[in-house]
């Protein structure tokens, strides 16, 4: 990108908020927010606001909300599929904001919950791009532990289909958190959550500020023996034990009425035991120094993984001309330790491993009134990535012609790399408001990557709203996508090293193609109907073609995903939407149906055997995280202090092979069991005689304790089997500060 271009990205800048017409194409889980502060009439000239006294704060406070509206204009959900998740709908879930990020994620429609975490959006497997204030937070190396907590959320949305051409990179969901600041909310809460499974959850958060400074921060440590799912169903769940810190901090200072200056910081840890079956004993013969036979229950993998992030990020609005450009640097780690001996017998492998990621990102995003109607925006974004990968395996020598062990003594084989990727992105687009009731918004994104490949896409985008009449809204667009493989999860190990061994037996596959990125045409529709004043339905539809689709699996001992391509995808599906919002009543529901399909693997063939490969490479199947049902929803009712909630997830269940009567597997040829897992809550808030209110509340998690298979260890790049959560009680108080 030469300075010519840098110089006209730059000059692109402007205030555009969003169009009266131009709503969200699905209700929000909770449509009641925080009354927002007063707000400047349009053409007020906020410098000659008053500076007196308690009127300054005031006047501090309007510019600060001026600010934030000026901060949202960059960001346009034009034609998009938007679903929103404010504070107090997280806080009337039950568990609240004691539950971890995904969790509040998985009340969104079509989104699928798998193991270690992870969740799904519309048939995507991990391609999901996470804002702070509309600031892309890098990816990181993410095993089992959640990066963001939701007590740092204002509101969050939830954006996929036909994105903008300011959304690019990671497109599954795009999931946009509006931090709190302090600037309008002073004080906090100090908690202690715990309960089943020996949970205990101490919390604080505080926010406030002193003249043009503002501040928020929050803090949890979360201990537990259900660290990551069971895989037998047990609720006493073996070997699993965690201990979690997260933190996260915004300081913000209104420099005057068109700057602002804001640093963001974040860490997490996260201790894991990996869980073990009780009674499994070795199967594949393996001879260890005479010793063939291991208790699984013995077994002591755990693994450690952190994470740490710090934005710095200023912000210009005045007049016409709007602009934020913000520094990000991000660092994770991951540290695998193996049960040695028993790993080995098991599996074949003991394999220890270090990864580290660090990357630094710079992104500018622009918009600029040009008049009535048109508003024109423009950004880019920089990323360099660096990784470090140090793996020590041991194995056993096989003979290349027999496959037999020669010999029982292991053998040691290290491994070390470094790498770097370079990320270079830009877009321009206009958002042309051709009529009173129908906007268009047309452009153009290009991206680029360099690291253990490279390529570069010039991507158009279109979508539009019209809205016919005062209560309905209806969207459509089309998005060229580009979507570069994960840097930090492509794994290094040379296959050479490993081949004619226990980790790969004669025989096995030995090609090892780099993941490529992934290029797809994405079209979504969709309609918005506002039926009563209190009543929202929404209908969506989306189709997705795609050409080297990227998915991931977990083929290795460490818990770290593996990106590999299919050259052919295929991803469709249909949502619908409920929103009712009363005044003592607040209910939704979310009901998704999908198809997600793939043929023939064109990178990391080595993790498959050859009669996988030859099946795939002739045949779709369903992606491994494809769930064709899913469905959710909630409601919370207020009886003058006391509220009751109740939340469901249903499922019709993810992949796993299918044995033919004649022999033959078919990965992924079969759904697991439909689930449904329904948690309540209620909670009461007293009134102390002291300033503030003590919140009491009561959740039953898996109330009915539906006993559920997640996966079964069966499947493409799928692991050890896991199970849904036992029913838990937890109990919890909340004084205020």
């Amino acid at each position: 990108m030469n300075r010519k271009t840098l110089r006209f990205l730059a000059g692109l800048v402007a205030l555009a908020p969003a169009l009266a017409f131009s709503q969200e194409a699905a209700p929000a889980a909770s449509t009641t927010t925080a009354p927002a502060a007063a707000a400047p009439a349009d053409g007020e000239d906020v410098t000659s606001l008053p500076d007196l006294g308690a009127t300054q704060i005031e006047s501090i406070q309007v510019v600060s909300q001026r600010l934030d509206r000026a901060r949202a204009g960059l960001e346009t959900d034009l034609g998009a599929s938007t679903y929103t998740i404010d504070a107090k709908a997280i806080q009337n879930m039950p568990g609240g904001d004691n539950n971890l990020l995904d969790q509040v994620v998985l009340q969104a429609p079509g989104v699928a919950q798998d193991s270690f975490g992870q969740i799904h959006v519309r048939g995507e497997h991990n391609a999901l791009q996470y804002r702070i204030n509309g600031i892309i937070l890098p990816e990181g190396l993410v095993g089992f532990g959640q990066m963001l907590d939701p007590r740092l959320i204002s509101s969050m949305r939830l954006e996929t289909g036909a994105l903008p051409a300011e959304y690019g990179l990671r497109t599954g969901g795009i999931i946009d958190i509006t931090t709190k600041s302090g600037a309008f909310d002073s004080g906090g809460t100090v908690s202690i959550y715990g309960g089943s499974q020996d949970t205990f959850q101490p919390s604080i958060t505080y926010g406030g500020g002193a003249g043009n400074i503002h501040y928020f921060f929050s803090a949890d440590s979360l201990t537990s023996n259900l660290g990551i799912q069971s895989p037998d169903g047990n609720a006493a769940t073996l070997h699993d034990h965690t201990k979690q810190l997260h933190g996260f901090g915004y300081l913000e200072d209104v420099l005057d009425p068109n700057n602002r200056l804001a640093v963001i910081g974040g860490v997490s840890t996260g201790n894991f035991q990996i869980p073990n079956l009780p009674s499994a004993v070795p199967t594949a013969g393996w001879n260890v120094n005479g010793q063939t036979t291991y208790p699984s229950a013995a077994l002591n993998d755990y693994q450690r993984e952190t994470t740490n992030f710090g934005i710095l990020s200023w912000q210009h609005s005045h007049g016409a001309w709007d602009w934020q450009s913000s520094l990000t640097v991000h660092e994770s780690t991951l540290n695998f330790t193996p049960s040695p001996l028993g790993d080995l017998l098991f599996s074949g492998i003991s394999q220890a491993a270090y990864k580290k990621n660090t990357a630094y990102a710079w992104q500018t995003d622009s918009s600029y009134l040009l008049n009535d109607t048109h508003t024109l925006r423009a950004g880019w974004f920089m990323q360099v990535d660096q990784s470090v990968s140090t793996t020590n395996s041991q194995v056993l020598p096989l003979d290349p012609v027999t496959g037999a062990q020669i010999g029982t003594t292991p053998v040691n084989v290290a491994d070390n790399s470094t790498a770097t990727e370079r990320i270079m992105s830009a877009y321009v687009q206009d958002e042309w408001r051709w009529t009173p009731r129908l906007t268009v918004n047309y452009g153009l994104r290009a991206d680029t990557y360099s690291a253990y490949g490279s390529a570069s896409q010039i991507s158009p985008r279109l979508n539009m709203v019209w809205r016919p009449e005062q209560a309905t809204t209806v969207h459509a667009g089309y998005s060229r996508y580009f979507t570069p493989p994960p840097f930090e999860l492509v794994g290094t190990q040379s296959i050479a090293q490993v081949t004619n061994t226990s980790a790969l037996p004669p025989g096995s596959v030995t090609q090892d193609t780099s993941p490529f990125a992934e290029r797809a045409n994405y079209f979504d529709a969709g309609i918005l109907q506002k039926l009563t004043s209190r009543v929202n339905v929404g209908l969506d539809e989306y189709y997705k073609h795609s050409t080297n689709l990227l998915d991931e699996g977990q083929f290795g001992a460490p818990i770290i995903m593996t990106p590999f391509n299919y050259a052919d995808g295929r991803q469709y599906g249909t949502e619908l939407t409920l929103n009712y919002t009363g005044d003592a009543l607040t209910a939704y529901g979310n009901l998704a149906w999908e198809h997600a399909v793939g043929r023939s693997i064109t990178s990391a063939q080595f993790n498959f055997s050859p009669a996988e490969l030859a099946y795939i490479s002739n045949n779709f199947i369903y992606l491994d995280h494809a769930q064709t049902i899913t469905a959710s929803g909630g409601m919370s009712y207020r009886t003058g202090e006391t509220r009751w909630n109740a939340d469901f997830l249903l499922g019709s269940g993810l992949r796993a092979s299918l044995l033919q009567p004649n022999g033959e597997v078919i990965p992924n040829g079969m759904s697991l069991p439909y689930y449904v897992q329904i948690n309540a809550g209620v909670m009461h808030v007293f009134h102390t005689s002291t300033k503030g209110t003590l919140t009491a509340r009561l959740d039953l998690i898996n109330l009915f304790n539906r006993i559920y298979e997640i996966r079964n260890g069966t499947g493409v790049g799928v692991g050890a089997p896991q199970y849904g959560p036992p029913r838990g009680v937890f109990v919890g108080l909340t004084k205020s500060l």
